[in-house]
């Protein structure tokens, strides 16, 4: 019999919740959603124009496209960035935030490393002065759009990063009073027994009972209950108070030596 964790539960109704809650953070999740996607469509527009130059893939001058340059390589990761956003956007604000701050970061190391290997044989991106800017640019962009209402010392109000999720099937299982906390440890120990095969006759019947509950109340409410049961024959069983043993009961008829029969005379 294996041991069971006496740990509170969370009931859930079945169907997974919405990654959007209703009626908070429409704001923030919309300046989200629609940051990916614009920055998303922007990519896959310079991608499909540096397609269409005819580029060399790994070309290290690459074609002018809208004030930059690019080869094949770029042009294909500008692309797959795009697609990235895109579904990050259609899965939910959420997740298009999460993207951001990822890929934020890493256009600006872009930038950053292409800079140094400018005018090489390493610039394998074909980058300019300009591509740079540009990445720069969008990697801020993408960090300030993905953080937007939910890093900060100060959120919006209606920023849903700023409330703790609200699960409203979780219940509370913990014990409440000094004999549900009694009764814990006492099936604790029971459970324990039972485990390493020293228990006694009532800690297996009860554990046995226990083990048909599925809740961590319901199997404290079993061990109360057969406690309650004890106490009840135990009451039965006591002596009742008016035939108690050993303690003289005092008779009505019987007169002390000192009481005299008749009037007192005065």
């Amino acid at each position: 019999m294996t041991q069971r964790l006496h740990l509170p539960r969370r009931r859930t109704a079945g169907s997974a919740h919405s990654e959007e809650p209703p009626h908070l953070g429409d704001r923030v999740y919309a300046v989200q959603r629609a940051g990916a996607v614009l920055v998303a469509l922007f990519l896959l527009v310079f991608a499909l124009l540096g397609f269409a130059s005819g580029q060399e893939f790994f070309s290290t001058q690459g074609q002018p496209v809208l004030g930059m340059t690019s080869n094949g390589l770029l042009s294909t990761i500008s692309v797959v960035v795009a697609l990235v956003l895109l579904a990050a956007a259609a899965r939910g604000p959420r997740s298009a935030s999460t993207v951001m701050i990822i890929l934020g970061p890493l256009f600006l190391l872009s930038a950053f490393v292409n800079a140094i290997v400018l005018g090489t044989r390493l610039n394998w991106l074909a980058f300019t002065i300009s591509n740079v800017a540009f990445s720069v640019v969008v990697g801020l962009l993408m960090l300030l759009l993905g953080a937007y209402g939910r890093i900060g010392g100060h959120l919006p109000p209606d920023s849903p990063y700023a409330h703790p999720p609200v699960d409203q099937d979780y219940t509370d299982e913990r014990p409440g009073t000094r004999e549900e906390v009694a009764a814990e440890e006492a099936m604790r120990e029971a459970e324990l027994a039972v485990i390493q095969h020293t228990a006694t006759p009532d800690q297996s019947r009860r554990v046995q009972a226990m083990a048909q509950m599925h809740t961590r109340a319901d199997r404290r409410r079993v061990w109360m209950e057969f406690d309650a049961a004890e106490a009840a024959r135990a009451r039965a069983q006591a002596p009742s108070a008016d035939h108690r043993i050993g303690v003289p009961q005092p008779r009505a008829d019987r007169r002390l030596p000192w009481h005299r029969a008749g009037p007192r005379s005065g």
